[in-house]
């Protein structure tokens, strides 16, 4: 299931669309009024008398066309926890049989900075799949139309995107099976990241031998692939201010110490890379905010 977020000023037709709206932890709807009709307002009210609230989300039912649903939130969340929300929004749309959603980012009964932009953070990093090798795929997509005042700025917006790219770039680095991202496919895939304006030099067994890397290139005979070391570059400050560096661990298949290693739990030496997955998706969220 894909989500898709569009930010508008205002709605075309609001009496037609599927509202998300947020209230506070004890569900007061008196700051809706002015988002929904009368009728919709006193249905809502009545339901809710008869409910008992433990749950964060609830979902109304206005008719055969239209959902609304309630999000509750506390006084003092914060900016992970609307994250994490965002999450949870995610695992309900997955249950509903609609395809679009207005988010009204003026309902927030509590002053967050941000807030919109860190639900619908936690929404997108919620919605990632690796579905690369299933011959069945869930091609279903869903829009969010997000509008109101507290939408998040441009430059918030290009943040968000970013690190929700560079996210999703690392999970499906670590995703891949060893087979398929062995050390000359990495190495390959890195190169290809100069496109997002990184620096990327690629030292492979003749470099490496000349720097001295025994170590590592002795490890490497044990495998039919080339090994290689990795640095990416991102020069950020104008200023001469001292480098920042990050190093990550990149074997894409641990296969050391075999007779040790219980083979029920091997599979899993494929994530061995995470380490170096987890900069390179940093790399490139940098790059991308520029």
């Amino acid at each position: 299931m894909t989500i898709s977020i569009n930010y508008k000023n205002s709605l075309a037709n609001k009496n037609s669309s599927n509202l998300v709206l947020f209230v506070d932890e004890k569900f007061n709807i008196s700051h809706l009024k002015k988002h929904i009709s009368t009728s919709e307002y006193t249905y809502i009210y009545d339901l809710l008398k008869n409910r008992d609230l433990k749950k964060k989300i609830y979902e109304f039912e206005i008719n055969s066309n239209k959902k609304i649903i309630l999000i509750s939130l506390k006084k003092n969340t914060t900016s992970s926890e609307m994250e994490n929300l965002g999450a949870k929004f995610y695992d309900h749309l997955k249950e509903i049989n609609k395809s679009q959603f207005v988010l009204n980012s003026d309902t927030l009964p509590i002053n967050i900075h941000n807030f919109a932009g860190h639900f619908l953070h936690g929404l997108k990093l919620k919605s990632y799949k690796f579905e690369k090798y299933k011959t069945k795929k869930n091609n279903k997509n869903i829009s969010v139309i997000v509008v109101g005042k507290n939408k998040p700025s441009t430059k918030d917006q290009i943040k968000f995107k970013a690190i929700e790219e560079g996210t999703f770039y690392t999970r499906d680095l670590v995703s891949e099976p060893g087979n398929v991202l062995h050390p000359d496919e990495y190495a390959r895939r890195l190169n290809l990241l100069k496109k997002d304006g990184l620096k990327i030099n690629i030292y492979d067994e003749k470099k490496l031998k000349k720097l001295g890397m025994n170590t590592l290139l002795g490890v490497g005979q044990g495998s039919i692939r080339g090994s290689y070391l990795v640095t990416m570059e991102w020069n950020g400050l104008k200023d001469k201010s001292k480098p920042l560096a990050f190093v990550g661990k990149g074997v894409c298949f641990d296969t050391g110490g075999i007779s040790l290693k219980p083979a029920k739990f091997m599979e899993d030496m494929t994530y061995d890379m995470a380490g170096s997955a987890v900069v390179v998706g940093l790399m490139k969220s940098l790059a991308l905010r520029k």
